[in-house]
């Protein structure tokens, strides 16, 4: 499973890495760090994707 931020939406707000920064790190902006994601961490990635305020996260 991959992951993305669109930078155009992300606030930055930290949620992402404070939930999984295994695979998210805030620098400027949230970024991927671990891509794609391994099944032992596709349970945390989805629910930073799903907690994210303004759904700049996807995954495919």
């Amino acid at each position: 499973m991959k992951f993305k931020v669109d930078q155009d939406i992300c606030i930055a707000c930290g949620a992402c890495e404070a939930i999984c920064p295994e695979v998210f790190k805030l620098e400027e902006k949230s970024q991927v760090i671990l891509n794609p994601v391994p099944e032992n961490l596709q349970e945390s990635a989805l629910e930073a994707e799903a907690n994210c305020p303004v759904q700049a996260i996807s995954h495919e």
